[in-house]
């Protein structure tokens, strides 16, 4: 007998952050370009076209949230959920496709650097360090999403960098090594393959139905074989339906009989307490021969 509890958990709905923190990136963006341009800083250019990825970025993780609103349908039964794991990886591979761009142009400049106008660097990069940490503010304490979390961690590795690109160009103001300019781009490109790298990995395994890292399927086998009246317990999967919801279906060989609604219910609210596993399917057996699995459990966990 398949029993199963569904424990509805709509997104948080981010739209109004998403849309300040969209706001306020584009117009630093339109500054840091004409800035960039007129001072002829590579360091500004760099976290410019870093910036407008971001934007990018955010517009995906903000449309996810809204698909991952939608409620089910016949054809998609699970909703869109996953839309949310599919926006985690497109911004890891934005991200890591842009700095390959940015890294390229700042060896080149190390051939022939260019004296930037530092004063004006200084004065761009500072207003970003207050955009890029106030949008990286709003979007805290949500960690437990990847999709949010990955917002979070671009604004703030991007707070960082507007940092640096403030003391550059301080070092640049007194000491006139224009080479620091190229330095600091590439010091953006390891920020952001740093950061991005722990993103793209997990959303890649989310993406393969992986167990959510912070579950630990032998701690979930043992505390099921623990309960009462609990024989056996195989065929146990862990998955991810979004970057918030996790699902998981197991047989439980109960030969005592079907232990009731109840038990259930009391299961499937444990396994979220302890686990935080959002919908659990639960198939109860009894031993009867007809009931034996034949569709390759000895494969399975």
């Amino acid at each position: 007998m398949n029993t199963h509890a569904h424990h509805t958990h709509q997104p948080t709905d981010h739209g109004r952050i998403f849309a300040i923190g969209i706001a306020l990136n584009g117009v630093f963006i339109a500054a840091e370009i004409f800035y960039g341009l007129k001072a002829g800083s590579l360091a500004l250019l760099a976290d410019a076209g870093h910036n407008a990825s971001d934007v990018l970025g955010l517009g995906m993780a903000w449309g996810a949230t809204l698909l991952a609103r939608r409620k089910a349908s016949e054809r998609f039964t699970y909703g869109l959920q996953s839309a949310s794991i599919i926006a985690a990886l497109a911004n890891a591979l934005l991200l890591l496709v842009a700095v390959g761009g940015i890294g390229w142009e700042a060896i080149e400049r190390f051939a022939a650097p260019v004296a930037p106008a530092a004063a004006t660097v200084m004065i761009v990069a500072t207003i970003g360090v207050f955009v890029n940490g106030l949008t990286a503010w709003l979007f805290r304490g949500h960690h437990h999403d990847l999709n949010i979390r990955g917002v979070f961690l671009h604004m703030a590795a991007d707070a960082a960098v507007s940092l640096g690109v403030v003391i550059s160009g301080a070092f640049i103001l007194k000491t006139g090594w224009m080479w620091l300019d190229p330095l600091v781009s590439l010091a953006i490109v390891l920020v952001i393959v740093a950061g991005s790298w722990r993103l793209l990995r997990e959303s890649i395994t989310l993406a393969l139905h992986a167990v959510p890292a912070h579950i630990e399927t032998t701690a979930v086998k043992i505390w099921l074989a623990g309960l009462s009246g609990v024989k056996e317990v195989h065929d146990l999967h862990i998955w991810a339906m979004s970057t918030t919801g996790v699902a998981m279906s197991v047989h439980l060989l109960m030969p005592g009989g079907h232990p009731g609604d109840a038990f259930i219910a009391q299961v499937t609210h444990e396994l979220e307490q302890r686990f935080h596993i959002t919908h659990a399917t639960l198939q109860i057996e009894i031993g009867d021969a007809e009931a034996e699995c034949h569709s390759g459990c000895e494969q399975n966990v």
